[in-house]
Parts: C-alpha cells; sequence; structure tokens
C-alpha cells in the first residue's frame, strides 16, 4: 500500500497545480463570455480546437515514449536528447512552414468571417505551438524524475502570466486609451475588446515558460542515435495516431459546428464545455501523476493489482465528481454569460462522456506497458470514425446536441473496446461489477435531478449526501485498509 500512497502523493501535488491552473483559466470564461459576443466567442473556440490537434501532431507521442524507454535504455541522458531533438526539430520545420504559410492558413480559416482578420492570430498560435512543443519533453523530464513542485510552479507561473495579461489587455489598455496615459500609443490602432489579445497573452506566457525550463534544457546533451530515435519512433508512432485520434474526437464537433452552423453555435457549445472543467482537471492530474507510476512500476508483481485498486478508486471519484457537479449546475452555470445558457443540456452528457474517457485513459495502461502500441492506435481510430461520422449526419439536423451525444458514444465505445482487448492480452483483475454500480447510479442520480427536480440544488445535494453514504458503507472496510496501510 506504500507504494499507492506514494501514487497518490504524486498525484495530489499534480492534482492541485493543475487546479489552481485550470481554475484560474476558468475564471477567465466569465470575462470572455461576457465581453465577446457568442460568433466571437466561437472563433476562440474553433482555433483552440485546431491548436490542440496540431499540438498532438507535433509532440509525436514523444512524452508517453519518453516514459517507456527509461525503463528499458541504460543511458537515460540518450534516451532524453534523442526525445527532445526529435521534438525540437519538428517544431523548428513547423515554425519555418507555418509562418511561410500563415497568409493561406488565415484565408482558409477565415471562410465566411470576411470582417476578421485571421492572420494576426494564425501567427500567434504557430509561435505558441512550435514553442510549446519544444517544453513537451523537458515537462516531461520533471515528471519522470519526480519533481512534482517544480513541474507544479512552472505551470502555475505560466497561467499566472497569460490570466495577468488578459486582465491587462482587457481592462488596463482601454483605460490607457480613454485616459490616454503614457504608452497607450501603442494600442490606438487595435479595435476594443479585440479577440487577438487573448492569443497574444498565450504566446507570451509560453515564452516565459520555455525560458523558466531553460535549467531542464540546458542538461540536454547533443547525443543522437539513429538507431534509438528509430526505434522510438517505431513505438511512438503509434501513440501520435491515437493522440491524434484522442483529440479529434475531443474538437472535432467544434471545428465542424464552425462549418456547419453560425459561429454563435460554436461559441455557446465552447462556453458550455468549459463547465466541465472540474472533470477535466481530475483526469488530466491523474494522468499526470498515473503516467510515469505506471511505467516505473510495471516490473513489480504485483502491479496488475495496484492497477485494479487505482482504477476502482479513479471510478468513484470520477462518479462522485459527476453527480456532484450536476448537482451544483444552477450555480456553475453564472460562470458563463446567461446568453450562453441555451447550451446547458449538453453538461450532463459532456460529464458522463469524460467519465468514460477517464476509465479510457487508465485502461489504456495495458497496451503502452506491453508494446503494443498499435492497439492504442486502433481504439482510437474506432472513436475518431464515430465522432466524425455521427457529427456529419447529425449536426445539421441537431446543432451542438448532437456533438455531446456523439463523443459519450465515441468514448464510451473506446472504454468497452479497451477493456476487452485489455484482459486478452494483458489481464488485470478490475473490479467490473463494483465500477458498473457505480457509473449507473451516478448517472441515475443525474437523470433523476436533471428530468425529475430540474436540477434543484438542495434535491441535488441531498443526492451527492446519500451517494457519498452509499460509497462509504460499501467502501468502508477498504477504506480501514488505506488508512492503516
Amino acid at each position: 500500500m506504500s507504494v499507492l500512497k506514494k501514487f497518490v502523493g504524486q498525484t495530489a501535488i499534480y492534482g492541485l497545480s493543475n487546479i489552481a491552473t485550470r481554475i484560474l483559466n476558468f475564471f477567465l470564461t466569465p470575462i470572455y463570455t461576457k465581453i465577446y459576443s457568442q460568433a466571437v466567442y466561437g472563433i476562440f473556440t474553433t482555433l483552440y480546437s485546431w491548436a490542440s490537434i496540431v499540438n498532438a501532431i507535433l509532440a509525436f507521442g514523444m512524452e508517453t515514449t519518453y516514459f517507456r524507454f527509461l525503463g528499458k535504455e541504460k543511458d537515460k541522458e540518450k534516451v532524453y536528447s534523442n526525445s527532445f531533438w526529435g521534438v525540437t526539430a519538428v517544431a523548428i520545420a513547423f515554425l519555418v512552414l507555418g509562418l511561410s504559410s500563415s497568409q493561406y492558413i488565415a484565408n482558409w480559416l477565415q471562410s465566411d468571417n470576411t470582417s476578421i482578420d485571421y492572420l494576426p492570430f494564425v501567427r500567434y498560435f504557430i509561435w505558441i505551438l512550435a514553442i510549446d512543443a519544444v517544453c513537451v519533453i523537458p515537462f516531461a523530464k520533471l515528471r519522470a524524475d519526480d519533481r512534482a513542485t517544480r513541474y507544479a510552479m512552472v505551470k502555475i507561473v505560466n497561467i499566472g502570466t497569460f490570466i495577468g495579461l488578459n486582465l491587462f489587455f482587457i481592462f488596463v489598455v482601454p483605460l490607457m486609451i480613454k485616459k490616454q496615459l503614457p504608452g497607450y500609443q501603442l494600442f490606438i490602432n487595435v479595435q476594443h475588446n479585440w479577440v487577438g489579445y487573448v492569443f497574444l497573452a498565450n504566446l507570451i506566457a509560453s515564452i516565459i515558460t520555455l525560458l523558466l525550463l531553460l535549467p531542464e534544457i540546458l542538461k540536454v546533451k547533443f547525443q543522437f542515435s539513429t538507431e534509438l530515435l528509430s526505434t522510438m519512433l517505431s513505438y511512438s508512432w503509434p501513440i501520435l495516431v491515437a493522440n491524434l485520434s484522442f483529440i479529434i474526437n475531443e474538437n472535432l464537433d467544434k471545428i465542424l459546428l464552425d462549418r456547419y452552423l453560425d459561429p454563435k453555435e460554436v461559441g455557446i457549445y465552447g462556453a458550455c464545455c468549459k463547465l466541465s472543467i472540474f472533470m477535466n482537471i481530475f483526469i488530466q492530474a491523474f494522468r499526470l501523476g498515473a503516467e510515469p507510476f505506471f511505467f516505473s512500476h510495471a516490473k513489480n508483481a504485483n502491479a496488475p493489482k495496484t492497477y485494479a485498486t487505482i482504477m476502482h478508486y479513479f471510478i468513484i471519484v470520477v462518479c462522485i465528481i459527476n453527480v456532484g457537479l450536476m448537482a451544483n449546475i444552477d450555480i456553475l452555470k453564472h460562470f458563463i454569460g446567461s446568453s450562453f445558457w441555451v447550451g446547458l443540456p449538453v453538461v450532463p452528457i459532456l460529464l458522463f462522456a469524460y467519465v468514460c474517457l477517464g476509465i479510457y485513459m487508465n485502461l489504456s495502461v495495458w497496451y503502452k506497458l506491453s508494446d503494443q502500441t498499435k492497439y492504442g492506435l486502433y481504439i482510437s481510430a474506432v472513436g475518431a470514425f464515430i465522432t466524425i461520422a455521427l457529427n456529419i449526419l447529425f449536426i445539421p439536423k441537431f446543432s451542438y446536441i448532437a456533438s455531446a451525444w456523439t463523443s459519450l458514444f465515441a468514448y464510451m465505445a473506446m472504454m468497452i473496446l479497451s477493456y476487452v482487448l485489455g484482459q486478452r492480452n494483458y489481464p488485470i483483475p478490475y473490479q467490473l461489477k463494483e465500477a458498473l454500480i457505480y457509473m449507473s447510479l451516478s448517472a441515475v442520480a443525474v437523470i433523476v435531478l436533471q428530468l425529475g427536480f430540474h436540477n434543484n440544488i438542495f434535491i441535488g445535494n441531498l443526492f451527492v449526501i446519500l451517494f457519498l453514504g452509499f460509497v462509504f458503507m460499501k467502501e468502508k472496510d477498504n477504506f480501514k485498509k488505506l488508512i492503516k496501510a
């Protein structure tokens, strides 16, 4: 159990930093949805969706590959240098090609939005994506070295810079122009509440992050092994495709909405998606702590049992979060502008979709540890196919509600498929019956709360208490063992 305590401790640090950064970023959402129209927020949503896809391509699955090869190779420095230079070379090539093609990209993205110049947005994002790609492996090294505190510090500085600059551009700059304060000439030709300020703030924050990671970057040696890099790429390219498919599942709906519907529909959907951030926070915090932990303990004789125990408690937590968030949706909705509330019916669907996604991420340990990453490719391809097909078929008729249901179907299919294949190729003694009980109860509680009690906050929180009571009664013996360990 001491192994589990170490895992919980590491994940807690990643979790706290992730919670801090994501919640601080979340508090910008009410500002954005108040000052930007639904259509302009749609531009924001679409561009960040494209950025997520490109970011996955530039990382090339090398983060997971780095963790895997640290456990396989004796020369850790060689693994680090080959991983870093491989990703950096791709990032530099992307930067050169992207900047030279920026006008073409801007024209393509601009589509019918002829009144908005996309060119500066595109250039900002090209730089952001290239810089963030260079930071991928240094961040992975911090995680591999169990330097969670430094990792958290860099992440918090990044989001603090981003938020501070957002507030400066949104509130201080207009005041400077109005009062003609020193330096106002720099902003005089830029329109009021220009959405490009958000992207500029992101770029500056990325540059500062790169500078903070220089101590890790300076440790990179000019070691290059064609043989090692080739082996690493053989492992990583299925992960790239799997990650890309996952990102497509996560973001293609917003991109297709932009093509099929009015930009304001994209903005409504994007804003309501933000309300699921607290589920995403836990899932991402778990992933940050779990991935290096799973690889480092792969050779332990009790590893499968440990993974099953982690999954068990992971499912309990995400189910509690699911019920808790929907119980308080009438409070959470005030974090977005009231004109966006029309999209709130997508929130419970997306929350349960993220429950399935989190379980899938946990399940994915089997093909990563058994060096069968091709299965990750197959599973994610199935998810991507469902995402593309159902969105194209149903968005024109059902708008963004179709995208929410599509996400749920895609993640559920990936979760089930990964479990079935995993039990055949790398058996882990998961507590399937208990998992189904907790997931079913949380889903029923949300459905009854929404349809029967119209999300009444008092009834909702009574449901949360009852659910917690059920968990405690069912798990009390296990909790005692964990506390004593």
